[in-house]
């Protein structure tokens, strides 16, 4: 394990601290696929050699999440504060990094919290950009819920307020949501994982291990890289994928574990594979299936989340989890796709834990009272003898000052997405969950697999999802591509419930 310091100003806290493994402190043409780089956007990074991929060592054991400790004395209240702030920490020696981190921590701590529960964070702000902190997939009403029209001034602080229903039990995740600072202060650091528990947790008996995944794009002088023309039009990559914040560590799996895994990457898309070995998928975006599911691999889009089971086998074997190509067919001159090392797992032999048969009820949305249809697509112009890029929802970029769509208190709608581009863009709405109907992709119409809540789907280019979902809050609420270079450059729109 390096050792890794940061500097105490940002917090108050004088001299240097050891950093545990985490960074503590711390219609288009496909000719487009052809473009270099694009002028008028920011190519800062371009002049700057970038880190090479083995500049930062691996190996060290993976560390757990630090936690954000309740502050509250009342039973059933979680009262803790979030600091938004700059730290350094020295990943290159004698080169400090400048992060942006929760609480001096890179991911943020770790929020665990149960249903039933109130929720009350104050969250203060000593970044010199306003910014939010967004529940990512919660059921939080929309003055609570981070949107980007409810921003904390820089020096600003406020406090959020929720509460956690019954049935909410899932993984979730926070970070920030200013129109126009999400991408920087996302790719800078802010983000944290949020686990909210449940009384009778069919799975409480396994171990659980969390693996937040997020990628890091470093220049060789320790600098964290501004985008580049490539991040604007691709979404942003970086170098490295981390774990926990920690790069190719090791995991011992001694026996049965229960893993939560969050694709906390601006852009990369994450096919998982454990070396050929089957897991059991247990949870998405918005907790347990009915039933678990036999995998060998899964496809993580941005912000997605999942819970897996992964059982010890008949010999003891290291493996590697892995990030398998896939080809979401960006544009402009791109290295190909390659397989990534994520981290190195020792499974011990062993025989597998036996799990339920049903792992909760899900009951299907009813009839739809309403229909809505929503078309991502990008759109390439001129302009001052410039290119410029237009991400847009229904042929329009974001406004703040404007409503998209409307959509009644408590009824079931079918929405129908579609991605009218020749790039992969996953769909995300903000405060509820949706059910998967099903796919749709040249002609051909694939139900859902299995039933269960999401708040983030992939789409393929000129594919079609249609979800079907319930708004339980009246007020403004987000969608949007959570590829957040597309989101900050306008694929996202506002639905106001009424």
């Amino acid at each position: 394990m390096i050792r890794r310091r940061f500097l105490g100003h940002a917090l108050g806290v004088g001299g240097l601290a050891l950093l545990p493994g985490w960074l503590r402190a711390g219609e288009m043409d496909h000719s487009m696929h052809d473009m270099g780089a694009m002028s008028g956007m920011d190519h800062s990074s371009a002049v700057q050699p970038l880190a090479a991929e083995n500049a930062l060592p691996g190996n060290a054991a993976l560390q757990p999440l630090p936690k954000l400790l309740n502050q509250g004395s009342q039973p059933g209240v979680f009262k803790a504060e979030l600091i938004a702030a700059p730290v350094a920490v020295e990943l290159l020696p004698g080169q400090p990094t400048s992060f942006w981190a929760y609480n001096g921590s890179v991911p943020g701590p770790l929020i665990e919290a149960r249903e039933g529960d109130r929720v009350e964070i104050r969250f203060i702000n000593r970044l010199e950009q306003p910014s939010t902190i967004h529940w990512h997939g919660l059921p939080v009403p929309p003055d609570q819920d981070g949107n980007p029209h409810d921003p904390v001034a820089p020096g600003g602080e406020r406090v959020y307020r929720f509460d956690l229903p019954k049935g909410s039990a899932g993984t979730y995740w926070y970070h920030p949501h200013p129109h126009g600072h999400t991408a920087e202060q996302v790719f800078r650091g802010l983000a944290g994982a949020f686990i909210v528990r449940a009384a009778d947790d069919p799975l409480d008996n396994i171990a659980e291990r969390h693996l937040l995944i997020s990628d890091l794009k470093l220049n060789a002088d320790g600098s964290i890289a501004e985008n580049d023309a490539n991040d604007w039009m691709n979404g942003r990559e970086g170098q490295f994928v981390l774990i926990n914040g920690q790069h190719q560590p090791t995991i011992e799996l001694k026996t049965a574990e229960r893993w939560r895994l969050w694709n906390a990457c601006s852009a990369r898309y994450l096919k998982l594979d454990l070396g050929g070995h089957s897991f059991s998928l247990v949870g998405t975006d918005g907790g347990l299936l009915e039933q678990p599911q036999t995998l060998q691999e899964i496809l993580l889009a941005p912000a997605e989340r999942i819970e897996i089971i992964v059982q010890p086998i008949a010999q003891q074997q290291t493996v590697a989890l892995t990030a398998l190509t896939y080809d979401r067919q960006k544009m402009g001159n791109v290295a190909p796709e390659q397989v990534l090392t994520l981290a190195q797992v020792t499974i011990a032999k062993g025989q597998p834990t036996g799990l339920p048969q049903t792992l909760r009820a899900i009951s299907p949305l009813g009839k739809s009272s309403a229909d809505k249809r929503v078309v991502f697509s990008e759109n390439m112009r001129m302009e001052n003898g410039q290119h410029q890029m237009d991400f847009l929802v229904n042929g329009k970029a974001f406004d703040m000052h404007r409503v998209d769509m409307r959509s009644q208190l408590g009824a079931v709608e079918l929405w129908e997405v579609y991605n009218d581009s020749h790039m992969d863009h996953p769909f995300h709405i903000h405060g509820t969950q949706f059910q998967i109907v099903e796919f749709e992709l040249d002609g051909k119409v694939t139900p859902a697999a299995f039933l269960a809540w999401k708040d983030t789907v992939n789409l393929r280019p000129r594919e079609t999802v249609r979800v079907k979902m319930v708004q339980s809050f009246k007020g403004l609420r987000m969608f949007h591509c959570h590829i957040l270079e597309h989101e900050n450059q306008g694929m996202m729109a506002t639905l106001e419930v009424v």
